[in-house]
């Protein structure tokens, strides 16, 4: 009996947010799409960007000091090395 007022309700719901909601959606894109291309935006995630890449290679660095068998080209292979690998 709680079925019927229950899907009838979840369907009107369904339509009347679908017309709102779109919209709501096409408000939302204009906005993301604005603050993509504004300049203080895209400023900002280059400075990001850039220090993101100083911090790898800071770790990356640690890394290779403290553990530098993890590190591929972090130390120079012996001559040999390649023959006691293979064998």
């Amino acid at each position: 009996m709680i079925k019927i007022p229950f899907v009838l309700g979840v369907g009107v719901g369904y339509v009347l947010g679908a017309r709102a909601g779109r919209d709501r959606y096409e408000q939302i894109a204009r906005l993301a799409q604005r603050t993509k291309d504004s300049p203080t935006v895209a400023h900002a995630a280059d400075a990001v960007a850039s220090r993101g890449e100083d911090v790898f290679k800071a770790a990356k660095g640690k890394v290779a000091q403290k553990a530098p068998d993890w590190v591929p080209g972090s130390r120079p292979d012996p001559a040999g090395a390649a023959s006691v690998r293979a064998g």
